[in-house]
């Protein structure tokens, strides 16, 4: 019996001076991660791409193996581009995830 009541995971670009957050929300695992990378491609494909992407994890509630490699591609892809690419305000759960494998020392995070 497949679970039904799984929240949706979302990928939303908000525009700012600084430049475009992408807030995401909900699990990001396998199922998920096409949402979260065809967001970060977009943004990051802009004819003139911005200087700075900050992903924002407030609401995520849970982060495996694949959703960290989704960021760490992004990452890769957002230096080629010349952009710098941050994380921010990860929960409890994705600032656990980031210390263990130490991307926490690879990722700019930000906490608010």
């Amino acid at each position: 019996m497949s679970d039904t009541t799984r929240p949706l995971f979302t990928a939303t670009v908000r525009d700012t001076p600084a430049g475009p957050v992408v807030e995401a929300a909900g699990e990001l695992d396998l199922d998920s991660v096409p949402t979260l990378r065809a967001t970060l491609r977009h943004v990051l494909a802009a004819a003139i791409p911005p200087p700075a992407l900050v992903v924002d994890l407030a609401a995520v509630t849970f982060c495996d193996s694949i959703g960290l490699r989704v960021l760490l591609q992004a990452r890769i892809e957002a230096e080629r581009r010349g952009t710098t690419l941050r994380l921010a305000n990860p929960t409890k759960a994705v600032a656990r995830v980031l210390q263990i494998t130490g991307t926490d020392r690879v990722f700019a995070v930000d906490g608010d």
